[in-house]
Parts: structure tokens; C-alpha cells; sequence
């Protein structure tokens, strides 16, 4: 058994990998750190967690030492507190956009801000197995992409020798994308019905796609009425001789021995593409395509949930893979339907 802290455990992301750590068969979860909410019983702010663990909240002060730290903290905050857990731990697995960017003029154009710790951006491995998987072999420093930007790598990665160098990509996500400190527009009044964009240009992930597929990216963001879920839908342009079936093939070969990726993609049926819904507390990233052979024009398609293979899940997915335990662990759970 290896002991965890879970750093911003009240959160979203923070309470899906209390979920999935405290079933865990190797790990023992010892700290939720929350600055809101120490002394307080951790199951009530995550009633889900009822009789499944009766861990008491901490404060960062509280901190001792751990084998795993896992920061679900606001963006900006892990970059400056960095040296404080890489002093009580021997892997940290950062789920912030801290550290998911090697180039800190990248960093800084797409975040607005200096990074407080330029010196580690390269020391970090990005948490996506399905590419990454030798290096995280070895890694106590670790990066999970965004949800947007794992569903959009995955969804592209397979073909980029296939495609021109551009790539736009359409993504939508629900509610809990914005954390569970979200201000005055995620109010059941203002978000229930609505399909906001939030993102026309610019967006972060943009960086992040780009930096594991090698292509240009222009991405434009919406947020839907659901609570969880992913869906990103990528317009590329198929180089000359480049097919359905080549395309198919492509994705069948690249994701044919991946424990959480999916390929869907039929002919008919209510389900023939990715779609977020049945995905609900589940770490698969479903991915797809839709060919026009008359015009060429072709669109890959990606859902998951955005706190799950999108977050909380990859990063346990993470720690199993340097743990050298099965992958599946703490990660067996299907996904719902009808949900």
C-alpha cells in the first residue's frame, strides 16, 4: 500500500479522486487536504462518500509525508507552492494547467501570467498513457492534460501524418468543467438551457493539442446544459489518397491494444459516434470519424467525461502505470445507460 494526499479535495476533480483512491486495492488515501473545509468530515461535502471512508479533511499545515500527492488545485496555485510537495512526496501528479505547457512563452501568451517555475516545465511528464506510456514508467513528476485537450489529442493523434497541418476544433462541455467554485454564470438560472460559448478563440488547449500532435489548432469552446462530458468534433483536411478506410485502419492499429480508448464509428444505430452521456464516471475516451468521400471533407469525433478520463481518472491511470500495476485499477467501472 502506498500513502496519497489528495491536495484541493473538496473540489470536483479533488472528490472523483477520493472516490476512485479510497476503492483503490493499493492505495491508502492518509490526506484530503481542503483549505475550506479542515476538521470537517470529508463525506460532507462528497455525500457520495458515505461509508466509504471516514476521512477528516486537513489543512496544508497538516501535511506530512507521502509517497503520491495529488494536486486538484486552482489553476496558478501548483506552480507556487511546487517546491513545498516535491519536499513531502516522492511523485506528484499535478491536474492544474501549471504544468502542461514546456514553453514558458507559450505558457505565458495562453495564461496571461509568468510561470513561477519555469525551471521544472520540462521536468514534467504529460499524464496521457496512450502516448506516454514508457516515460511514465519512470516519472515522479506529472502533468494531466485538460479534458478538452485529451479528448482532442485522441481524436487527432492516430492520422496527424494523415492530415494537413491545420486543425479546428468545436468542443462542448458541461457545468462541472468550471469547478465547484464556479461564479454567478454557472447558477442553475443562468446556465440551465443555455449553450454558451465561453471560448471563441484562444482557448488554452489549443496549446496543449498542438504541443502532442503537431499541428496548428484553432478551437472554440461551449458550455451545454449537461453536468459532466466532453465532446470535441475536429474539421481536418485528409492528405491526397487518404480514405475512410484509411482512416479507420488507422485508429483500429493505433488503439487496438489501449485498455481506455474506443473506437466508434458505425454505419448506423442511436449510439454510431462518441457521445459524452454514456461515459458518466467511467475512464474511456470514445473516439470516431465521419468521411465524406463525394468532398473529402473529413471529422474525427472524441467524448469522455471531463472528470474522469478527462481528469481524475488519467491521473489514477497514471499512477498505476508508474506504480506498475494493472491499469484498470480503481478504474473498472463501465459507465451508465440510461443516464
Amino acid at each position: 500500500m502506498i500513502r496519497v494526499a489528495v491536495v484541493g479535495a473538496a473540489g470536483f476533480i479533488g472528490g472523483e479522486l477520493l472516490r476512485l483512491l479510497v476503492g483503490h486495492p493499493e492505495v491508502e488515501v492518509t490526506a484530503a487536504v481542503s483549505s475550506r473545509f479542515a476538521g470537517k468530515r470529508v463525506d460532507g461535502v462528497h455525500p457520495n462518500l458515505r461509508s466509504a471512508t471516514d476521512l477528516l479533511f486537513c489543512s496544508v499545515d497538516e501535511v506530512d509525508e507521502y509517497d503520491t500527492v495529488f494536486l486538484a488545485t486552482p489553476h496558478g496555485a501548483a506552480m507556487t507552492q511546487i517546491e513545498r510537495w516535491i519536499g513531502h512526496t516522492k511523485q506528484v501528479i499535478d491536474l492544474t494547467g501549471d504544468f502542461r505547457l514546456a514553453d514558458t512563452e507559450v505558457f505565458q501568451r495562453y495564461y496571461r501570467t509568468p510561470h513561477a517555475a519555469p525551471h521544472l516545465l520540462g521536468e514534467f511528464v504529460p499524464g496521457i498513457p496512450e502516448l506516454h506510456r514508457e516515460r511514465l514508467r519512470g516519472a515522479d513528476l506529472v502533468s494531466v492534460p485538460g479534458c478538452m485537450a485529451v479528448a482532442g489529442v485522441l481524436s487527432l493523434h492516430p492520422i496527424r501524418n494523415m492530415i494537413g497541418p491545420d486543425a479546428r476544433l468545436d468542443a462542448r462541455t458541461g457545468s462541472s468543467g468550471s469547478g465547484a467554485t464556479a461564479g454567478d454564470g454557472n447558477l442553475h438560472a443562468f446556465r440551465s438551457g443555455a449553450m454558451r460559448v465561453f471560448a471563441p478563440t484562444g482557448h488554452r488547449h489549443e496549446a496543449e493539442i498542438a504541443r502532442h500532435v503537431g499541428v496548428r489548432v484553432t478551437m472554440t469552446a461551449t458550455g451545454v446544459e449537461a453536468v459532466r462530458g466532453v465532446q470535441t468534433i475536429c474539421h481536418v483536411n485528409p492528405k491526397p489518397g487518404v480514405d475512410g478506410k484509411a482512416v479507420r485502419q488507422a485508429f483500429r492499429e493505433r488503439y487496438r491494444d489501449e485498455p481506455f480508448v474506443r473506437l466508434v464509428a458505425q454505419q448506423r444505430g442511436r449510439y454510431r459516434f462518441p457521445e459524452p452521456k454514456i461515459l458518466s464516471g467511467s475512464n474511456f475516451c470514445d473516439v470516431g470519424f465521419a468521411f465524406d468521400e463525394d468532398t473529402g471533407r473529413l471529422i474525427t469525433i472524441a467524448a469522455l467525461d471531463n472528470l474522469m478520463k478527462g481528469g481524475a481518472g488519467n491521473a489514477v491511470q497514471c499512477l498505476n502505470i508508474r506504480m506498475g500495476w494493472p491499469e484498470s485499477f480503481g478504474l473498472s467501472f463501465p459507465g451508465l445507460h440510461p443516464a
